[in-house]
């Protein structure tokens, strides 16, 4: 099929008969090329930003997140990594050191970033390793209470030169580990001078209080104030009183000083809700006498009796839809490892 030629010329038809007009040389083009290929860049005027009709122009900085990883928690060895890009820490040290350098490796954190390890008390499943990770890492200091310290001294054998990487903290008083803030709070449990930290890092907070007997008013307080909460989730009520443990070891469980039953943690959590609280992880579940299942579905349970939705912290679009993440961290082994995206200003997570 041929197509009708139209009446008017081509763009080209007339190309013999076109002539190269010559146009001036601009030199200032030339001088500006010139200088760019020799590595400067011409000076323009430029407005400052005072004048600017938009107002100043302000760097907008990228956000440091929190990063928050499990080592292992139960009472097989509990450690856990808290830190940004600039450096992190340890919060207990009852995981053998090869394993966690090994972890943090994998997650492309080199023990040089890490600056010292929190201890919450003086139980081995607390401390075993803290000495053999300190004298690996010369860098690193132990951050305790002087009770505590005495307290592992006298309870364990452990060199005496544990003692020459501590610095000593006290409780309410908030000390620094690089960008974060940490107060040491008084918990309810039967080690030597037991804490929960408060760790601040921005305008957001992360609160760790493992191995508690009950809710006391100072853990309650830290709580409340948190964006990220791991809290203890220890044993289910039925399982400890059919379990094979003998009854003076159940009663001390039970007790305040003792250890947090799936029923009181759950139920703590809907009370203590407000839309700040981001992720719940709960921890140190008993071997013998709890399961993961049973321990999220109690919390889960209470939270959705208040009207949230409860995501599994998989950043899946459902979790990512939920008001709340609910996550049993692993007796034995690392959890994910989870990036914490700073809120907007309007509240709502970026």
């Amino acid at each position: 099929m041929k197509y009708p030629t139209p009446d008017f010329p081509g763009l080209f038809d007339d190309r013999e008969e076109m002539t190269y007009v010559p146009q001036p040389v601009r030199s200032d083009i030339i001088a500006r090329h010139a200088t760019r290929l020799e590595g400067g860049f011409p000076s323009y005027p430029r407005i400052a930003p005072s004048d600017s009709p938009f107002g100043p122009v302000v760097a907008s900085p990228v956000p440091n997140r929190i990063r928050f990883m499990s080592l292992g928690s139960g009472s097989s060895g509990n450690c856990c990594y808290i830190g940004d890009s600039q450096c992190g820490f340890l919060v207990d040290a009852g995981v053998d050191a090869p394993s966690v350098t090994d972890t943090l490796r994998r997650h492309g954190i080199s023990m040089q970033h890490i600056k010292g390890i929190c201890i919450t008390h003086d139980h081995s499943d607390h401390m075993r390793c803290v000495y053999t990770l300190l004298r690996k890492n010369r860098h690193m200091a132990l951050y305790c209470t002087p009770r505590a310290l005495s307290g592992i001294m006298r309870r364990h054998s452990v060199s005496r030169r544990l003692k020459d990487y501590h610095v000593a903290i006290y409780k309410e008083i908030p000390f620094t580990i690089g960008n974060f803030t940490i107060t040491a709070f008084e918990t309810m449990h039967d080690g030597t001078d037991n804490a929960g930290f408060y760790i601040q890092h921005d305008d957001r907070a992360l609160t760790v209080a493992t191995d508690l007997g009950c809710i006391s008013p100072r853990v309650d307080h830290y709580m409340r104030m948190t964006d990220y909460l791991v809290i203890e989730s220890n044993y289910d009520l039925g399982m400890l009183r059919a379990g094979s443990y003998p009854e003076y070891l159940k009663a001390r469980i039970q007790t305040d000083n003792g250890h947090m039953d799936n029923n009181v943690t759950a139920r703590y959590l809907a009370e203590i809700y407000t839309p700040r609280l981001k992720n719940v992880f709960l921890c140190h579940l008993s071997q013998e006498n709890n399961t993961p299942e049973k321990a999220v579905a109690e919390s889960r349970a209470a939270l959705e009796s208040i009207g949230l939705k409860v995501g599994a912290g998989n950043d899946t679009p459902d979790d990512l839809a939920a008001d709340i993440q609910l996550v049993a961290l692993p007796r034995i082994g690392e959890s994910r490892f989870y990036s914490f995206r700073p809120p907007r200003r309007d509240g709502i997570d970026r």
